[in-house]
């Protein structure tokens, strides 16, 4: 035994809890540690992908605004087949080719958008003579009373404000908006003609090229996208379907008043209050101030005030009854999202923006609800009971 050995302290026995510690370098759950593990690691990921789908999102809108001539038409053309899908169905139940139900529904669109139009030129052509002698008494009548107002406006800056807007008419800037005019109506023309094509083909194959589309998907996901598909049309359909009515009873109900009211252009002016009906909120507006306006010029302030009073009950009539009625089960959107949808529509694509932001809207929404089933939304989107959340938080 060496010196000293038994007056050595015994070493002690370190046992060390290795039941809840984990290993240098490793995270709980057995994951090594980086620098991405944390919370501000996570953090970062999240903005990460934020920024890549805003990216691809901003890319996808940008690439839509330089195809506007094929993407509006296409959009267009699929709103419109949805709306008729239920004739179509019902045209092939009862044996018809799917060629000759396609052409039916063709010359049905036809026939009403040619109505349509004739009527409107037909008023318009038949009643100008009178609005246009009208419309210049009443610019008499408003230079008359100008010249009553407190602060001094003489005929001399009247007569070089209409110069100025003479000049402008026959500058280049004039002919340069002209020419800009010709090249929009060159683009609606081509954008008419694909829209009649795709629709046509749409109609009569557009099971089948749904079916070619969904070739790709299995199982969970084939099952889902059926369900968006579905959903898609039903809600494209029935928004369709449900804002003509709603449009053609407001037109029919200020038809009858401004012809009780005996106001020139009755007639455009009610089938310019039905397509208006296509925006909401806005559109509604809009129609009863030019109604009001015509009134105004060719029947004095009465009369358009009469005009006026008229439009807000038959708007009324529509949004207490026709709209919860009609649209209740389609367009299920708060009207701060309708709002929003509208302006984002507007801003990037104008009128036509204006018009499809509310059904893709009520689409997007349509695809949530149905995500994960037939009446299951996406687990972010399903309603909390407060139990369930106090459950989780006490837990």
């Amino acid at each position: 035994m060496a010196p000293f050995q038994l007056f050595r302290p015994a070493p002690k026995t370190v046992r060390l809890d290795t039941t809840h510690a984990a290993p240098v370098g490793v995270v709980a759950g057995g994951k090594p540690w980086s620098l991405w593990s944390d919370g501000l690691g996570t953090l970062a990921i999240r903005s990460l992908q934020v920024l890549i789908v805003v990216a691809i999102t901003a890319g996808v809108i940008l690439g839509i605004q330089q195809l506007t001539v094929v993407t509006i038409p296409l959009v267009l053309a699929l709103i419109f087949a949805s709306a008729f899908a239920p004739v179509m169905t019902w045209l092939r139940r009862r044996g018809v080719p799917s060629l000759v139900a396609t052409l039916l529904a063709l010359l049905a669109i036809v026939l009403i958008l040619g109505g349509v139009s004739w009527l409107i030129v037909w008023a318009v052509r038949d009643q100008w003579d009178e609005l246009y002698t009208k419309a210049q008494q009443g610019v008499q009548d408003f230079t008359a009373w100008v010249g009553t107002l407190p602060f001094d406006i003489d005929q001399g800056q009247i007569d070089e404000w209409v110069a100025t807007l003479q000049d402008f008419v026959t500058s280049a800037q004039f002919g340069s908006g002209a020419l800009a005019g010709v090249s929009a109506v060159a683009n609606f023309i081509t954008g008419l003609v694909l829209m009649i094509v795709m629709l046509f083909f749409f109609l009569k194959d557009g099971p089948q090229m749904w079916a070619f589309l969904l070739r790709p998907f299995q199982g969970e996901q084939y099952e889902r996208a059926v369900r968006i598909g579905d959903k898609t049309v039903t809600t494209l359909g029935s928004y369709v379907r449900g804002t003509a009515t709603v449009a053609a009873v407001d037109a029919i109900g200020i038809l009858i008043g401004l012809l009780i009211l005996q106001v020139p252009l009755a007639i455009p002016l009610a089938v310019l209050v039905f397509l208006l009906a296509f925006i909401p909120i806005v559109g509604a507006t809009v129609a009863g101030i030019l109604a009001a306006l015509v009134a105004l010029v060719a029947n004095g302030w009465f009369v358009a005030l009469m005009v006026i009073g008229v439009v807000v009950l038959v708007n009324q009539l529509e949004g207490n009854l026709l709209q919860p009625l009609l649209m209740g089960r389609t367009m299920k959107l708060h009207a701060f999202v309708v709002l929003i949808a509208l302006t984002i529509g507007t801003v990037l694509s104008g009128i036509i923006g204006a018009v499809l932001a509310v059904p893709i809207a009520a689409v997007a929404w349509g695809i949530v609800q149905v995500w994960d089933g037939p009446d299951l939304p996406a687990r972010w989107a399903r309603p909390k009971r407060r139990e369930a959340v106090s459950k989780a938080v006490s837990a």
